[in-house]
Order: structure tokens, then C-alpha cells, then sequence
């Protein structure tokens, strides 16, 4: 596929910018993989926004996120010196117009805004002469809703085609997702087992110990549940679940996972199911401690409307409506300012039909554990115990997964310079996975789910069964 000459930055001074994305593209640079090395050898990096800046302040700024990504000196002298900055407004065509005057090669529209600022731009794109080749790069979420989604999905059809625009989720870089992919299907010991008649669960969690971190004005309008489940979870989830596609490719393997997304919904499709069996739940951390660290309640946080009554615990569980997993759980759950915070993929196997008489199972069922992050497996197994050979205890065979030399948003933009979207999402998975936790949603809204309090630090309301 062609590789891109310019990344144009619209939002290029917020703090994906300066945190993730030029990183991010610091370890490309960085990467022992002269392919990787040569997608971004040459890239102008364009940073644009409504705020003034000097290229000199742009050009410290992009120099200073190179180097923290582990871009080796020549190379951030190259591209620093190739950087430039623009002021313009995205809403504006004639902005527009004269910030693409200033690309060379294919160029990279990456979407850094809003979503509401993103519509904005596609608007004003509309009517504005697009170069051949033109890639679209759009951070999450996708619209607000499954209707705002699919017409800004339909205004990006008429400007450019599907295989040019990346909608970024940046979990499927994860090494540990992607190496679900060879767990699952270039070995002989998961296939046969993985499917409803031999796993009683599947749990996917990324409970972290970051609170709000300064982030109100986007995630108190948002909250766990769309931060965190209507996007990244699902997509791991996708991952999970899905048959094994012919090739993994942009076809292949999205069409794949879409598949998975299609036919997922809500637990017996209600929000509300009463007792321990409730198909979501939703919570907020008080004020509490964690490492040393004291942390507010939620609702004392800057910027933070309580009115919003915004979760930072969000759990649902969904079905896949699929031979391979009918009736099979599959618990999403995300959570702010958790002590000790898990980041995993629990697989939990069904107990045995036959244990023979005179062995003592042990009292766990056997389960893969696949960690997010850090990343890694762990497998139980049913082995001998110390004292007694016939009562059985739990042993677990456990293996790292190598750090990789790219950043989560280095595999981003690898896939992004070359042109190649197959770890975006696809414009109907970014709609169905907005169908599937909109019921969620309404009912929150029409507080049918009781908004349940947990203290920062701890692992969660004392209420909520494990």
C-alpha cells in the first residue's frame, strides 16, 4: 500500500499529542525493523490548531515526545526539522484548505478532537479539494450514539473509502491481544476446548489505580462505560471470540470480528435484571487513599458536575449469539482509582463431568488468565498436592509476553503510515458496539440502576459479589 508524507495533527496541542501519538511515533523511529524505521523516516509532522504557536515552540515540543519514545538522536533531528505548525480552525474549509497546502506526499488527517469538533470537520472537508490517497484518522468515540454514528460514518463515505479511514482503537495493539490470536489458533491445545461446552465464563477486566488524572472535561461526560466498555472491551472481546478468520488482514480478520460484535448483546437483553444476576452495574469511587496517595471523592474532583452522576465502576454482561458461545457470560468491567487493579482476560473453564472416585478436585475450576497489562499468561491445571497425592491442588503454568519495541500507538500509526487498517475498526463494528450498551445507557439515565458508591483504593462496593 502507499505510505504516507504527511501527518497533519488537528488538536495538536492536547494531550494525546504530546502523551501518546508522538510517542508513539518516537519508537517507530526507534524500532531494529528497518520497514518500521523507514514509515516515518521522512514524515513532516504537521501540528495544527485553533491556538497560536511558533514552529520553533511545535518543533520542541514534537522533539521532546521523540525522545521520550526512544527515537535515536539523527532520526529526531530529521523530523524536527521537517515539523511545522499551522494555526487554523477544522470547522473552516478555507483553514483547511491551507493547511493541506502545506502537505507533501499522501497526506494523514488525524482527528485528535472532539466528537462533536470531529463532525465539524468532516463537514467542512466536504468542500474542500481532498488529495488521492488521503487517510482519515479518528480517535474514539465514534459519535455519541448508534445514529450519530452511522451519519458521520456516512458523510466519511462520500469523502474517502472504508480502507482509508482508521478508526483508532489502540487496545488491539496490545501484545497480549494480539497474542490471543496465536494462542488460540496456531496451537493444538485451546481450539478444541474453546466453545460453550467447555467454558462456564469469560470475564475482561481493566480495573486501574489512575483516578480522574485531570480528565473531567472529556470523561464526565463519558464515564466508564463509554470510555472503557462501548470501545475497548468490546474489541477485546471480538478478539475472543471470533472464528478463525482465513488470513489476518483488513477482510479477513475484521470481517471476523465483526461477526463476533453482530451478534452480541446485552445479558437477556435487559439492564436491569434484579439481584446478583443484574446485567450491569455501575458505581463511583469516594475519597480514600491509594500507594500514599490521597484522592478525593469523585464528585470533588475540578470540573467534575455531580449532577452528571458519571460511573467510574461500569460492569455489564453480554451474550454472543452464536453457536460457539450460546449461553456463555461474558462479564466486561472497568473501573477508576481500584487498589490493586486487575487488567485481564479470565477465561473459566466448566468443572468436569467425571472426576473418578477417590481424587479430590481442586476447589477452583481450572482457568487461563491472559494479562492486559502487564502482559502475560497463566494457565491452572488440576496437579497432585503436597501431602496427600489424591487431593488435588491448583497448579498454574505461566509465561511473559516479550515487551515489544513499539508502543500501543506506535502499532497505531505503524498500521496508519502503511496504509493498512486492519487493527482500526470498521465503520458497522463502530455502530454496533454503540446498539449493544445503548440499552445500558437509557436505563442509567432513567436511574433503574441504582448508582452504588466504593472508596478509592478499595477493590470496588462492598455490595457487589465477586
Amino acid at each position: 500500500m502507499s505510505e504516507a508524507g504527511t501527518l497533519i495533527i488537528f488538536g495538536a496541542s492536547g494531550d494525546l499529542t504530546k502523551r501518546l501519538l508522538l510517542p508513539g511515533l518516537g519508537s517507530l523511529l526507534g524500532s531494529a525493523d528497518d520497514a518500521d524505521r523507514k514509515l516515518a523516516a521522512d514524515l513532516i509532522v504537521l501540528g495544527t490548531g485553533r491556538s497560536e504557536k511558533s514552529r520553533d515552540e511545535w518543533r520542541d515540543e514534537v522533539r521532546d515526545a521523540l525522545d521520550e519514545g526512544g527515537a535515536p538522536g539523527d532520526a529526531v533531528s530529521r523530523l524536527v526539522d521537517r515539523a511545522d505548525y499551522v494555526r487554523g480552525d477544522p470547522s473552516e474549509p478555507a483553514d483547511l484548505t491551507h493547511i493541506l497546502g502545506a502537505a507533501e506526499g499522501i497526506p494523514v488527517l488525524y482527528f485528535a478532537l472532539p466528537p462533536s469538533v470531529v463532525e465539524k470537520a468532516v463537514d467542512a472537508l466536504a468542500e474542500v479539494d481532498l488529495p488521492d490517497g488521503v487517510i482519515f484518522a479518528m480517535e474514539k468515540p465514534f459519535g455519541d450514539d448508534s445514529e450519530t454514528a452511522a451519519k458521520l460514518n456516512a458523510k466519511i463515505a462520500k469523502l474517502v473509502p472504508e480502507h482509508q479511514v482508521h478508526r483508532i482503537d489502540h487496545f488491539l495493539g496490545q501484545p497480549t491481544v494480539l497474542g490471543l490470536l496465536g494462542m488460540r489458533f496456531a496451537g493444538r491445545l485451546l481450539d478444541p476446548v474453546w466453545n460453550a461446552e467447555n467454558i462456564e465464563s469469560v470475564e475482561i477486566v481493566y480495573d486501574e489505580e489512575l483516578a480522574l488524572e485531570g480528565r473531567a472535561g472529556y470523561y464526565d461526560t463519558a464515564g466508564a462505560l463509554v470510555d472503557m466498555l462501548q470501545s475497548h472491551l468490546l474489541q477485546v472481546l471480538s478478539v475472543v471470540a471470533m472464528e478463525a478468520p482465513g488470513s489476518i488482514d483488513e477482510v479477513d480478520f475484521r470481517g471476523a470480528t465483526a461477526q463476533v460484535i453482530n451478534a452480541t448483546r446485552l445479558w437477556e437483553g435487559d439492564p436491569v435484571l434484579p439481584g446478583t444476576d443484574a446485567s450491569s452495574r455501575r458505581a463511583r469511587y469516594t475519597a480514600g487513599e491509594i500507594d500514599g496517595r490521597k484522592l478525593p471523592s469523585y464528585v470533588d474532583e475540578d470540573g467534575v458536575d455531580p449532577s452528571n452522576e458519571t460511573e467510574t465502576l461500569a460492569e455489564m454482561v453480554v451474550q454472543v449469539d452464536t453457536r460457539r458461545w450460546s449461553g456463555v457470560p461474558f462479564i466486561l468491567r472497568s473501573g477508576k482509582a481500584i487498589g490493586d487493579a486487575r487488567r485481564e482476560v479470565v477465561v473459566t473453564f466448566k468443572r468436569p463431568n467425571f472426576v473418578p472416585r477417590g481424587l479430590e478436585a481442586p476447589h477452583r475450576p481450572e482457568r487461563l488468565v491472559v494479562g492486559i497489562h502487564p502482559s502475560g499468561f497463566e494457565l491452572d491445571l488440576a496437579v497432585n498436592g503436597d501431602q496427600d497425592p489424591f487431593r488435588l491442588d491448583q497448579g498454574t503454568l505461566e509465561t511473559e509476553v516479550a515487551t515489544p519495541e513499539l508502543t500501543q500507538y506506535g502499532e497505531v500509526l505503524r498500521g496508519i503510515l502503511s496504509g493498512d487498517p486492519t487493527l482500526s475498526v470498521r465503520a458497522d463494528v463502530a455502530e454496533q458496539c454503540w446498539r449493544i450498551v445503548e440499552p445500558v445507557i437509557e436505563a442509567w439515565k432513567a436511574g433503574e440502576v441504582p448508582l452504588d458508591e466504593y472508596t478509592a483504593g478499595s477493590h470496588g462496593p462492598e455490595s457487589w459479589t465477586a
